[in-house]
This record gives C-alpha cells, sequence and structure tokens, in this order.
C-alpha cells in the first residue's frame, strides 16, 4: 500500500458511537454524528450510522454533498446538518442538501428562505446563542427578537436552539451555561408559541457535564466528532472511560537513515516555519527521515512509536530521533493522531485513506511486521 496513508478501524468508531448513544440515551439526550474531521467520509458516517446517531453533522457544504453522493443509501438520506452557518453564497446548496442548518443572522435567514422558496421546500434552522466561548452566536438578549421573526420568514422553520462552547476560547460547559440554555429553551417557546424539537448542547466537550449526573434540562442533543474518533475529551485530550483510542493511525515511510549531530551547527537565522526548533541532547543521533511534513499532517499532534523522539517538520519532511528502533529505508512507521493532527491528514490530498476493521490485514500484516505502535 502507498504511503503516507490513514488506517482507520471502523470498527472502533462504531463501538464508540454505540458506547455513547448508549450512556447518552437515558438522560434523553441524542447524538448526531459530525464528519469534518474526516472530510465527510461515506465511510466514516456508515460507521456512525450504525452506532446509533439520529443524524450527520459537517462544516462543509462539500462533505455534505459527498454524503449524499457516496451511493449508500443509509448514509445518502440520513438527516444531514450543515454545522456552521451556511454562507449566503452557497444557499441554495445548503437548502439542497442539508436538513438543517445553525444560524445566527437575519440576513442567512432571508436568504435560505428565499433559496427554499425557490425549491418549492422547507429548511430548518437551530439559532446558536454565544454563552461565553466567543465564536458563534446571537447574543442571548437578541435570541427572542431572532427566533420570532423566523415565522415570517416562508420555507425555513424554526427547530430549536444551540450553543458551542470550548472551541475559541476554551470555556467549559457546566451547570451555568447550560442552565442558561435551558431557560432560553423556555422563554424562546413561551415567545414563539411552539414546541423546539432541539435543544442541542454543544460537543464533545459537552460530556462530561452531561454523563456527570445533573440534571440536564432541556437539553436533547449533542453534535459529538472528537469522542467518537479518537475515544478523548477535548477539554483535558484524555480518553474517555470505555473509548478506544486506536481507530485512527497515520502510517508513513522512512526515506533517510543517517548518523547525525545533534545539535546544527553554523549561523543561526529563521527556518522555514518561523523560529529554528530547538533539538534535544548532545553528541550524536540515529536520524530518520519520514515523507510526511506540515502540508500533510500537524507534528506538535502525533505520537511516535515508542522511542522515537519528534526533532522537527517541514513542508515535505518529518525528522526524527530514531533511538533504537529498528528500522531503515523504505519501512514503515506508525503514529497516533491528535484531534488538529487527524484534521490535517485527512484533508490533506498526498494521505490515501484504507479503512480496516477488527481483523483487517492491513493492521494484522503491520503488527507482524514490527512496525506498528498503538497508540
Amino acid at each position: 500500500m502507498s504511503a503516507p496513508r490513514l488506517e482507520v478501524d471502523l470498527d472502533a468508531v462504531t463501538h464508540n458511537t454505540r458506547t455513547l448513544v448508549d450512556r447518552l440515551a437515558p438522560r434523553g439526550v441524542r447524538v448526531v454524528g459530525v464528519t469534518k474531521a474526516a472530510l465527510g467520509s461515506p465511510d466514516l458516517a456508515a460507521a456512525m450510522l450504525a452506532g446509533g446517531v439520529t443524524g450527520l453533522g459537517d462544516s462543509r457544504v462539500e462533505n455534505l454533498a459527498r454524503l449524499r453522493a457516496c451511493g449508500d443509501p443509509v448514509v445518502a438520506d440520513a438527516r444531514l446538518t450543515l454545522i456552521r452557518s451556511p454562507m449566503p453564497s452557497q444557499v441554495d446548496d445548503v437548502v439542497r442538501l442539508a436538513t438543517t442548518s445553525l444560524v445566527t443572522e437575519p440576513r442567512t435567514l432571508d436568504a435560505l428562505s428565499a433559496a427554499a422558496l425557490r425549491r418549492g421546500s422547507r429548511h430548518d434552522v437551530v439559532l446558536m446563542v454565544e454563552l461565553g466561548d466567543l465564536r458563534e452566536g446571537v447574543p442571548a438578549a437578541e435570541l427572542v427578537d431572532l427566533a420570532r421573526s423566523v415565522r415570517h420568514r416562508a420555507g425555513v422553520r424554526l427547530a430549536g436552539i444551540g450553543t458551542n462552547l470550548a472551541c475559541q476560547s476554551g470555556v467549559i460547559p457546566g451547570p451555568r451555561t447550560m442552565d442558561e440554555l435551558s431557560r432560553l429553551a423556555d422563554v424562546v417557546e413561551a415567545a414563539c408559541g411552539h414546541s423546539l424539537t432541539v435543544v442541542s448542547g454543544g460537543n464533545s466537550a459537552s460530556l462530561g457535564w452531561v454523563l456527570g449526573g445533573d440534571d440536564v434540562g432541556r437539553i436533547d442533543e449533542l453534535r459529538l466528532g472528537e469522542s467518537l474518533l479518537l475515544g478523548t475529551d477535548p477539554l483535558t485530550r484524555r480518553p474517555v472511560a470505555g473509548l478506544r483510542t486506536d481507530a485512527f493511525s497515520l502510517v508513513a515511510e522512512v526515506i533517510e537513515v543517517q548518523v547525525k549531530p545533534a545539535q546544527p551547527w553554523g549561523e543561526i537565522g529563521q527556518a522555514a516555519y518561523g523560529d529554528a526548533p530547538r533539538r534535544p541532547g548532545h553528541g550524536i543521533v540515529r536520524q530518520g527521515l519520514v515523507a510526511v511534513g506540515r502540508q500533510d499532517v500537524d507534528p506538535d499532534g502525533i505520537a511516535p512509536p515508542e522511542g522515537v523522539v519528534v526533532l522537527g517538520a517541514s513542508s515535505d519532511h518529518l525528522v526524527l530521533d530514531l533511538g533504537d528502533l529498528a528500522v531503515g529505508v523504505g519501512d514503515e512507521l506508525t503514529f497516533g493522531l491528535g484531534y488538529g493532527a487527524l484534521v490535517r491528514a485527512a484533508t490533506s490530498p498526498f494521505v490515501g485513506w484504507v479503512p480496516v476493521g477488527a481483523g483487517g490485514g492491513s493492521r494484522r500484516r503491520l503488527n507482524e511486521r514490527g512496525r506498528w505502535h498503538s497508540p
């Protein structure tokens, strides 16, 4: 197989999805599976749907188009939510592809209304409210007026309200913010005279609060990506109990192995990506170059094999201290991935995508050849 490539254990994704769906169901909370980290992969979407999500979410219209056109009727017919507020220039595609959009602006509502009328359809909207993280969201004091205005726009329907936390500023979801969202849901319902079908309590960062035992109030939906894909909590990047953390691995090929000084020599200026990295150690190191770089992955978000240290990266090269690892030119090394590294690898045109499952041949061969490292 060619390298670099992402090896994706779809059974692990389904396991993580089913585990969280089952844990959240007694709390009255549904799961929307977010596919954006993997470029709207239909394989990934199918794994999430098999695990029990009630719909799929993505931030890019192009990814929604990929899901609708994938040829798998289960995926293609799923309820799709655009989880980034639509660009007015894309509203015709949004209404054609998505069931629901997260919205904050009156102009966007106008554009969605006009697009829905042109299609003779109806589009659901979830109004996002700002609760402190300072990314998207209408101020809480303006939410009711915006919600009331939806009824005057033909072609769109107010499905609910939602919020997003811990993405831009790291604000932790907790009783204060979640209670406020529940209160606002009651206020909007009273002002608009109809029930909301969605009160979306955020992303994977909200899991700890929702599962922590407090009354979840009106919260009935979470939009989960990282926890389903990587089995980790975005607030701590630690594994969530019972979830698998080995669904994704990056496999890359070694193109050079040389014994070199640990430290550079000569006058030091800027490197390709700013200040030159500080390299650890003294004396000499057994240095390896791997054919993957910053165009393909975030080097700060990868976990190398045991005993190997990442020394730096340029656009096309990952520089490693190989230590005592028995590896040579042409061999493959496997790296674990954090969320940021996964997003970049999945969206790089130079990184392949290889679905495997429990007992998948690709993963078994790597184990036998001794170059597999479970993250």
